[in-house]
């Protein structure tokens, strides 16, 4: 059995299809869905059951220290109760064979330090534990975010410097895996850089800036991106942008690779501008409807492109420039290569037009100032699974708009 934390959000919802592709449905998802829209990520799917996270920490956490023919210790179904028949749904913990940590509390601008280090670094050691003892192998979600404001960014720990509390908790549990003796099972931690792509609806403020700029489009026919920060001019401000469908083929490389263990970068190894991604939505729209494409210039000159001040809130703690440094990945046998922004944001911008109907309005989502930012993640710090990562995957920092609302990069 394959167990995705997080397996309703984001990237891993996406990862879980990508299983199904395989044929594979002995899948147990864990999270904590609290809203319809999240678990309309699920209908789709087919998977051997569901777990709330905290009847699966509880489970893992009272586990035996080693399998055996014996142990038949369940995970119940979240219907279980005493009372239920023999029958009743359970998946016993030594069918676990492989774990896609994709759950966290992905807001960048949290600050609750106890509920964001109990939903990053506790439950992660506790799945780290729970592999090791049954050799299970261990994918998990870190974040690009542990490379703060520097400009290098290879895995090594003197590149490493948190800027907020979320990119701290990610980075203390890469720290605990490095100072853990050489595993028996294979244990990969991946930095998502900035992720984007479908099955991110639910995601609210914390989307990527693909579906932020979408949304905006559609309504208002302008995009609204943040001012020069940095050194850098309007829009100008550099990050790695990856597709979700390479992201979890990176996953899957390491699903089908035991023997590889440590930290990689995932992203597509190219810093492009969010000018740049808001032209490749403008244009991706525009074909969509039958209409011409525009120049950066066009676009500025038109107001199809426009810039807001960066909220205070954020100065200090924006990463104004990433690039995801490939060495280790690629040498480790990874050779796909990834999808370039204008393929990749063109295709969910195809792909979020026919889900709308082609107006752009179809999903109900709300809309405000700003273009969300982050790196794939999308959950909370109440307890409840997100999913992948910052979220590199995926997330997104707060701008001009409010919680409910679009908000920029």
């Amino acid at each position: 059995m394959i167990v995705v934390t997080g397996g309703a959000g984001f990237i891993g919802s996406n990862l879980v299809r990508a299983l199904n592709r395989r044929g594979m449905r002995d899948i147990l998802v864990v999270d904590a869905v609290a809203d319809a829209d999240k678990a309309r990520n699920l209908f789709d799917l087919d998977i051997a059951d569901y777990m709330d996270k905290a009847a699966f920490l509880d489970a893992i956490r009272g586990a035996p220290d080693a399998p055996d023919a014996q142990d038949s210790s369940p995970v119940a179904s979240p219907d279980a109760s005493p009372d239920s028949p023999p029958d009743a749904p359970a998946a016993p913990l030594n069918a676990i064979t492989a774990v896609f940590h994709q759950g966290a509390c992905t807001d960048t601008m949290a600050t609750d330090a106890r509920a964001v280090l109990d939903a990053n670094l506790d439950y992660s050691k506790a799945l780290y534990r729970f592999c090791a003892r049954r050799t299970a192998q261990l994918i998990y979600a870190s974040s690009a975010s542990v490379y703060g404001g520097g400009a290098q960014f290879a895995e090594a720990p003197e590149n490493e410097s948190a800027l907020n509390l979320y990119a701290w908790s990610k980075l203390m549990f890469d720290r605990f895996v490095r100072r853990q003796p050489r595993p028996a099972f294979q244990c990969a931690g991946l930095r998502y850089f900035n992720v984007y792509g479908p099955r991110e609806r639910h995601k609210g403020r914390m989307a990527s800036v693909a579906r932020h700029f979408f949304r905006q489009y559609a309504r208002d026919g302008s995009v609204r991106l943040f001012a020069g920060s940095g050194g850098y001019a309007d829009g100008e401000q550099l990050r790695d942008f990856v597709s979700v469908d390479d992201v979890v083929a990176v996953n899957l490389f390491l699903l089908d690779n035991r023997d590889i263990s440590g930290i990689f970068n995932v992203g597509s190894g190219r810093a492009r501008s969010f000018n740049q991604v808001a032209l490749a939505v403008v244009n991706a729209y525009r074909r969509g409807r039958g209409q011409a494409e525009v120049t950066l210039e066009q676009a500025q000159r038109d107001r199809a492109i426009t810039y807001i001040p960066m909220p205070d809130a954020l100065r200090g703690q924006y990463q104004n420039y990433t690039c995801a440094d490939l060495r280790r990945l690629r040498a480790a046998g990874y050779a796909a290569e990834f999808a370039d922004v204008e393929e990749g944001v063109g295709r969910y911008v195809t792909a979020l037009l026919a889900e709308a109907g082609g107006d752009g309005f179809g999903d109900g989502a709300g809309d405000g100032d700003g273009d969300g930012d982050g790196d794939g993640g999308d959950g909370d710090c109440a307890g409840r699974d997100g999913g992948d990562g910052d979220g590199d995957g995926d997330g997104g920092d707060r701008g001009a708009g409010d919680s409910g609302r679009d908000s920029a990069p």
